[in-house]
């Protein structure tokens, strides 16, 4: 009896302590649980659709491969409307417009849903607002390979993009009357610009930043002109800086011989993107590439103003120099077939500054192939930081350039392995200068590695700098004025 009921007893004991574990284990189990679920409301990515979210979160999109891009949601009137107005014109009697004028005798622009972008190639070079608005117009299942990702919720945003058309609407009223341009009454350009500000900037959106995480398509030198000043706080995607040169006179009667200024102020690679040029000229592939007989080409206006005036005595020094070649012209249908000759027949093709530091030209003798020869020293170039233009460019400073025989000299101690290197490096960098995707309207997949997400990527790398300017303008205490400090290097 005595071992039965010790048997029992151990029984009872072990199922005891079995059953307290168990008790026990299944508390932790509830507090563990609880703990974690408290963890997670406190992460939740609701917190990202919050209008101010907290200050010690990091940004939202630090850590994503993509930006988030809310488009304003301006009239048709102030995008593609604009190209309906501008197929509608009778006649375009500007230079270069004869192609254009050919595509309105067969009302051929008219047979899809987007109208075409000009062909003029006064207009088409700046043709990057087309192509950005039709990216993130695209259907998203078509998206996929997209850098910005387009939200509908300003909240959800990281910019706000603004579709305006500036470079197609400032083209219009220089197409059609010009004499008032410069002007504010009779001017349908600066009617359309006061009509996108006035519309944006009655947004909670630009309220909440002050337009700083706005961003504006301003690829013409002359586009939106007059509110220039007001929309200077946004990120604007230029060419370059040329358009904001401002005659400083005082520099000048210094002795200075800087006698153009950039007011910087209003642009700065700080806050702004350089986009590319639309190239003019068909791409040309690296297994295409055959025996180049010139050492030099070039082709376009020979007067110029500002900066520009170095092309005029580069081209006095050039061009009766043996294996060079200075043709002025201009890239319409006879002028596009000589340049694409010229320039896939020539080792280097020469890049001097003209009105703005920069223009097409660099992008068509990349597509060509043709070694750019840079004498610009103001010069601003795209993608630099993703991009090394030394890879496949040769720098010359326009004062070595100015001296006799020195270009030609400098230009013939490149051997030919150094050359071929050069076009090797230039063949891999094609794709980033490319806009067009081969779709109706742009509305389609993007190049994966074109120039539409690299820019986006240039933008998304301001984001921080974006979120802690307008954190600094919200602690500004009331009726104070803090001016802008923007430096470009």
């Amino acid at each position: 009896m005595a071992l039965k009921y010790s048997s029992k007893a151990s029984t009872c004991s072990i199922s005891t302590v079995f059953l307290s574990f168990s008790i026990l284990f299944a508390l932790l189990l509830s507090i563990f649980l609880l703990s974690s679920n408290h963890t997670s409301k406190s992460i939740s990515p609701l917190s990202c659709l919050m209008s101010n979210p907290p200050t010690d979160l990091p940004n939202k999109n630090t850590n994503r491969n993509s930006i988030n891009v809310y488009v304003s949601n301006l009239p048709r009137s102030l995008n593609y409307g604009l190209l309906d107005k501008y197929w509608s014109l009778s006649h375009d009697s500007r230079l270069g417009s004869d192609i254009d004028n050919e595509i309105r005798s067969t009302s051929s622009w008219n047979n899809k849903k987007v109208p075409i972008y000009p062909e003029s190639p006064l207009i088409k070079q700046y043709s990057a607002e087309y192509w950005i608005l039709g990216d993130l117009v695209t259907p998203p299942e078509l998206r996929s390979g997209s850098f910005a990702k387009r939200v509908f919720s300003p909240e959800e945003a990281d910019v706000v993009f603004v579709p305006f058309f500036a470079t197609l609407s400032a083209e219009l009223q220089l197409g059609t009357a010009k004499g008032v341009f410069r002007k504010k009454v009779g001017n349908e350009d600066y009617a359309r610009q006061r009509e996108v500000l006035d519309f944006v900037k009655g947004s909670e959106a630009w309220k909440r930043s002050g337009g700083r995480d706005h961003v504006f398509v301003l690829t013409d030198p002359v586009a939106m002109f007059h509110v220039r000043e007001e929309i200077s706080p946004a990120v604007l995607l230029v060419v370059d800086f040329g358009g904001w040169y401002k005659a400083d006179s005082k520099a000048s009667s210094n002795g200075n011989n800087m006698s153009d200024m950039i007011q910087h102020t209003q642009v700065s690679l700080l806050k702004d993107v350089i986009v590319p040029y639309t190239h003019l000229l068909p791409k040309l592939l690296l297994s295409e590439n055959q025996k180049r007989r010139t050492l030099l080409y070039f082709k376009g206006a020979k007067h110029r103003h500002r900066g520009g005036l170095v092309r005029e005595k580069l081209w006095d020094l050039l061009v009766n120099e043996p294996g060079v070649i200075m043709e002025e012209g201009f890239p319409n249908a006879t002028g596009k077939e000589q340049s694409i000759k010229g320039m896939r027949n020539s080792e280097f093709c020469l890049h001097p500054a003209g009105d703005t530091p920069t223009s097409c030209r660099l992008f068509d003798a990349i597509q060509s192939l043709c070694i750019p020869v840079i004498v610009s020293d103001n010069i601003e170039l795209p993608f630099e930081g993703t991009i090394d233009y030394t890879d496949f460019s040769v720098f010359v400073a326009v004062n070595e350039a100015l001296q006799p025989n020195w270009l030609v000299n400098h230009l013939r101690s490149y051997t030919d392995v150094q050359k071929s290197k050069f076009r090797q490096n230039m063949a891999r960098v094609q794709s980033f200068f490319e806009y067009d995707n081969g779709y109706p309207g742009g509305i389609g997949p993007v190049p994966v590695d074109g120039a539409v997400n690299h820019i986006w990527r240039k933008v998304h790398q301001k984001l921080p700098m974006i979120k802690e300017a307008i954190v600094r303008e919200k602690r500004k205490p009331p009726n104070v004025s803090v001016p802008r400090r923007c430096h470009c290097t």
